[in-house]
């Protein structure tokens, strides 16, 4: 009888599970469709950073037979899922949401605002400010008698990546803030190791970014003033005695 007990509730928060993940994958078709129209002109609309620094005459190419159809859905698809991020993480907090204590409850709601709003900064930063310095640069670069004509499917890669590079760097806010949260480290603590953090940054940048010198230190730089703002914001949130009287 003990055991049928304690089954009830694994099943139930299972079914519960099944069904918020259904709905994430809904939202994310539903975005899909909807996008999926306008999938050349949302590449077109990408690939604009890239396209501007160009020579005259110079387009991008498809090598792949089935690249100038799929290419585009790929991006479509992703552009869905980041979206959607708002929506995933709310079905997130709504299933953990019981199980936390009350000044967990308190928090965890304005960190998911914040990270979703940091992570679309990330990649507005990324689109608007560091892809047309890179571009700029490289295509600069290149040699004499070399034009320039990148094929699509590896640009989409490369525009992906600088996405979710920037997107992720600018959540170090929120991972200093947790950190300090959780009772990881103390801000003096933090502040103390503020040298490596600063190595750290430009070795992840070297890693996430192309060999040159411009879009390293254009993600390395925001990397560390991204975590003296958190340093900052993160004196407020030491946990206190309060917040363990309010678990009980």
């Amino acid at each position: 009888m003990e055991n049928e007990e304690q089954e009830q509730p694994l099943i139930s928060h299972l079914v519960e599970l099944r069904n918020r993940l259904l709905r994430i994958v809904l939202c994310v078709l539903a975005i899909f469709l909807a996008m999926s129209p306008f999938a050349n002109e949302i590449y077109h609309f990408l690939a604009q950073p890239l396209l501007k620094f160009l020579p005259q005459n110079s387009t991008m190419i498809a090598i792949d037979v089935v690249s100038p159809f799929l290419t585009p859905f790929k991006l479509v698809l992703v552009a869905a899922i980041l979206l959607s991020i708002p929506v995933i993480l709310y079905q997130f907090w709504s299933f953990v949401a019981p199980g936390l204590y009350i000044h967990e409850k308190r928090m965890i709601a304005p960190l998911l605002f914040s990270s979703t709003f940091l992570f679309y900064l990330g990649i507005t930063f990324a689109y608007f400010i560091v892809l047309p310095l890179v571009f700029g640069f490289l295509t600069t670069a290149a040699p004499e008698g070399v034009t320039m004509m990148t094929d699509i499917a590896k640009y989409l890669d490369f525009i992906l990546t600088m996405f979710f590079a920037f997107g992720a760097a600018f959540e170090v806010p929120i991972f200093t803030i947790v950190l300090v949260w959780v009772g990881a480290f103390t801000p003096a603590q933090l502040a103390d190791k503020r040298p490596y953090i600063i190595v750290g940054a430009f070795i992840i940048a070297m890693f996430l970014t192309p060999p040159d010198a411009i879009s390293q230190t254009l993600l390395a730089v925001p990397i560390w003033l991204l975590f003296e703002t958190g340093l900052l914001f993160s004196r407020f949130f030491v946990p206190s005695k309060a917040d363990k009287l309010l678990d009980k």
